[in-house]
This record gives C-alpha cells, structure tokens and sequence, in this order.
C-alpha cells in the first residue's frame, strides 16, 4: 500500500511502511490521513534530517534473517528513501504551503 504527500508544490507516494516511519520521525502520529502546517513544515524537515542522521550512526536491527528475500536485491538506505520527501519538504518551505498525506 502507499502513502502520498501532497503540497501546492508537488506530490510523492511511499510505501506504506517507509512512509510511517519518516512521518513519526518528523513527530507526528502515524496516523493517516494526517497534515502539518505551512509553519511547522521547517521544524519537520529539521526533525526528519535528525532522525535519518541518527539512524546512520545506529541502524534498526535487522529483520527476520530467515525470512525469504532476493538475494540480489539492493538494500536501499533510509537516508536514501528520504531524499523525495526532503526534497518535497524544501519545495514547501520555499513555497510556503502546507504538507498533506493520505
């Protein structure tokens, strides 16, 4: 399932799971559909940026290891996955509109 972030600027969709764990990282609630306000968007992205930082120095434990994965296929880091919705928050900013996701 996927989360779209909606502003007057832009839109990006996440998957669910990515999406929930920037969206408390920002200090909100997972709940959706949710919004911040044009004001609050900066405080956001700065608590975003901080989250990510932090998760570079600890990264969350591993998963199941005996779950069934591809082998092949690329671990895709956090502050990987951040970069749309960073960019998206920066749009906002400079635009002064309000971030929505649903």
């Amino acid at each position: 399932m996927l989360v779209t972030f909606k502003t007057d600027v832009g839109n990006i969709s996440m998957f669910r799971d990515i999406a929930l764990h920037m969206i408390k990282m920002m200090g909100h609630s997972a709940t959706i559909p949710g919004a911040i306000l044009a004001a609050d968007v900066p405080s956001a992205l700065n608590r975003l940026k901080t989250g990510i930082n932090k998760e570079k120095i600890s990264p969350p434990a591993v998963e199941d290891e005996n779950e069934d994965k591809d082998e092949d296929e690329p671990v895709v880091s956090i502050s990987n996955r951040a970069l749309p919705l960073i960019d998206l928050l920066t749009a906002a900013i400079e635009a002064d509109c309000d971030v929505m996701w649903e």
